[in-house]
């Protein structure tokens, strides 16, 4: 997604990219680990795929021996394991959405996840203008001693270049209101997944996105057809049956226009394929198992 990418770029780092793996669609740790060799990067964002678990064992190893900071885009993957562990505890910084049409909602926003006391007092700073107000009395104390802050002054003493991304009270009372009814939301996605992955990757044409060692609770399934034409006959059938399909986010990143206009485009078969080849099927909660099937068949029959 562009927003995995872009604030690198804002903030003036030298992102880059990496090839996804078959299967979960995340990222490639065999190219990671080509990238590790070369650059020796600082930090690396994984995102978990419509809700599927990277190959997080490849990865955290990779981090042992290289050193870098690993941070978890989990937006869509609320209430997804890998061994038996929830997405989001991996990395040092976790993200999760609430946009509408995701897990729960507060219709828009989303959290920032940390068990790091540090980090977690600089997000609190950063999504409040970068003053110190949300600290714990004693940390702000110590904060307002270091930098000489006048006692009066302190409440409005700025201590990073922050932005205003707090929560109104009626986002959070929506979402608040959603994690009552979370774990069922959670059950009927992980179940609508697994009927699909029964009955699309028994069938020959269709490569579905997966991960034997994860439960996975998406935001969507998808699977990539055998070609671009294989794709355009599923999907005008789904679109003649009233279901909704869409691409798979931006596929190969590298073409996408505020990339190419900064940096030189990526060949990376995997993600060209996806970009070309998939499509996306809804796993949504209201969805009954009667639904899956169906929704199933039209895309076996297309």
């Amino acid at each position: 997604w562009a927003t995995t990418v872009a604030p690198a770029i804002q903030f003036g780092f030298e992102p880059i990219m990496c090839e996804v793996e078959p299967g979960t669609f995340g990222l490639d740790p065999g190219h990671l680990e080509e990238l590790l060799e070369v650059h020796d990067p600082g930090a690396v964002i994984l995102v978990h795929v419509l809700g599927v678990p990277c190959d997080l064992t490849s990865i955290r190893e990779l981090q042992e021996r290289y050193g870098f900071e690993l941070m978890e885009d989990a937006c869509a993957a609320t209430g997804s394991r890998y061994d038996g562990t929830m997405v989001g505890n991996f990395g040092a910084l976790s993200t999760f959405s609430f946009f509408f049409g995701h897990h729960a909602s507060t219709i828009e926003g989303g959290m920032v996840c940390t068990n790091d006391p540090e980090l977690n007092n600089l997000v609190l700073q950063l999504r409040s203008h970068g003053w110190a107000k949300d600290l714990p009395p004693d940390v702000e104390e110590r904060q307002a001693q270091a930098h000489n802050a006048l006692g009066f002054n302190r409440p409005f003493t700025f201590y990073y270049p922050g932005f205003n991304l707090r929560s109104t009270d009626l986002n959070a009372r929506i979402g608040l209101s959603q994690m009552k009814k979370l774990d069922t939301v959670v059950a009927r996605r992980v179940e609508n997944h697994a009927i699909y992955q029964s009955r699309l990757s028994k069938r020959g044409g269709f490569e579905c996105q997966h991960n034997d060692r994860a439960t996975i609770c998406s935001i969507a399934f998808v699977a990539l057809a055998e070609s671009a034409a294989h794709r355009e006959r599923v999907t005008r059938k789904l679109k003649e049956c009233r279901v909704e399909t869409r691409p798979l986010g931006g596929g190969n990143m590298s073409r996408q226009p505020y990339w190419k206009c900064r940096y030189p485009e990526c060949d990376f078969p995997i993600a060209d394929r996806i970009a070309s080849t998939a499509f996306q099927l809804p796993t949504h909660p209201a969805h009954s198992r009667e639904d899956i099937e169906f929704i199933s068949d039209t895309v076996l029959n297309a």
